[in-house]
């Protein structure tokens, strides 16, 4: 049925069945391509960068942490820093809260991206090669 909605009516026990939020990043390892050194990490710090950066989809601290390669009470330190600017909100899902980006954070890691592709077409403003 996935990604459907399933819905199963009588003459069995009726049910509705989602399907699994994040099931696209199961088999991802590593920490996210960016940021390195750009301005959003000189900003707000390399380790905040990353998280939001990480949060382009809906993620748990014990999933970045894993993620990341830290400690989920580090990631949760740097979540409630993100959640006071503004830049993520959490929703309960069960026991679990799933951290995403606001419209904020998604223009920030957006700005990041841009600033990643111009450096690599050689910077803003310059005259593109022959």
């Amino acid at each position: 049925m996935w990604p459907q909605v399933s819905v199963m009516v009588p003459p069995y026990q009726p049910m509705v069945s989602y399907p699994p939020r994040g099931a696209a990043t199961l088999w991802e390892t590593g920490r996210p391509d960016e940021p390195r050194a750009g301005a959003l990490a000189a900003l707000m710090g390399r380790r905040r960068a990353e998280l939001l950066t990480a949060l382009a989809t809906p993620a748990s601290t014990t999933d970045l942490a894993r993620r990341l390669g830290v400690t989920a009470g580090a990631v949760s330190q740097h979540l409630g820093v993100l959640r006071a600017c503004g830049l993520v909100t959490g929703h309960r899902m069960g026991r679990r809260v799933l951290y995403v980006r606001t419209p904020a954070g998604d223009a920030l890691a957006g700005a990041q991206r841009s600033e990643a592709s111009a450096s690599r077409r050689g910077g803003a403003g310059e005259a593109p090669g022959p």
